[in-house]
């Protein structure tokens, strides 16, 4: 049962590292190519620092990679196959909508 236990605590991990709105954003964004980090700080709005954090946590749990080019870091998907989940998250939320809108009109 042990091992059962750390695949799913890892499985975890990586969902707790994208589960914030800037990281989801930050995703998103690199999904359609490189990004260094000014890029992404103009983009969000917050400090570089907090933007490197929060590329760190994707990078810690294995989402984002880099490369170093001079003194600019660029961040890209290190496993394109992320955005088939934010796909299906997407599906979710539609689903949910419809059923709140259908839950709405039943109890006019």
């Amino acid at each position: 049962m042990k091992h059962k236990e750390d695949y799913y605590k890892l499985r975890s991990e990586i969902i707790k590292a994208m589960s914030h709105p800037s990281r989801l954003f930050i995703i998103e964004e690199i999904s359609k190519g490189e990004k260094c980090v000014c890029e992404l700080t103009d983009m969000i709005g917050a400090d570089i620092s907090t933007i490197s954090k929060h590329l760190s946590v994707l990078k810690k749990a294995g989402i984002v990679t880099d490369r170093k080019e001079g003194t600019t870091v660029f961040y890209r998907l290190r496993v394109e196959c992320i955005m088939d989940f934010m796909n299906c998250i997407d599906n979710v939320m539609k689903s949910n909508a419809k059923t709140s809108s259908n839950a709405a009109r039943c109890c006019k």
